[in-house]
């Protein structure tokens, strides 16, 4: 659904959708600097990998990321804690609800 909104709004010019975040994590390792996405929409409740895992990850080598790529948490989740949580990751930009509307993606077309 995520992809589809993001589409229909002209997010993007290439939009890639894993249902798995190990796989997404290993393209990521494994692509230059400036093939980096700009934007990552992150659910945190995915088979195997979590969101959090995939976050921990990526922390460990956070300067290749810091500036060049904005995570965005997707998440149906209402707990304060997990909100809280992902503030104190510096690579993170934003929790966001579920579904992502219009406005949303206008707001962070805008802000990337």
């Amino acid at each position: 659904m995520t992809s589809t909104l993001l589409e229909s709004a002209a997010f993007a010019r290439h939009i890639e959708c894993y249902q798995f975040a190990q796989v997404a994590l290993e393209k990521l390792q494994h692509i230059p600097d400036q093939q980096l996405p700009e934007v990552i929409f992150l659910d945190l409740n995915m088979p195997g990998l979590t969101g959090w895992d995939f976050l921990d990850s990526l922390t460990e080598q956070q300067n290749r990321y810091l500036g060049k790529c904005s995570i965005y948490i997707l998440t149906s989740s209402v707990d304060k804690q997990e909100k809280e949580l992902a503030q104190s990751y510096k690579l993170v930009s934003g929790f966001l609800r579920k579904p992502l509307d219009e406005q949303e993606i206008a707001r962070i077309k805008i802000s990337v």
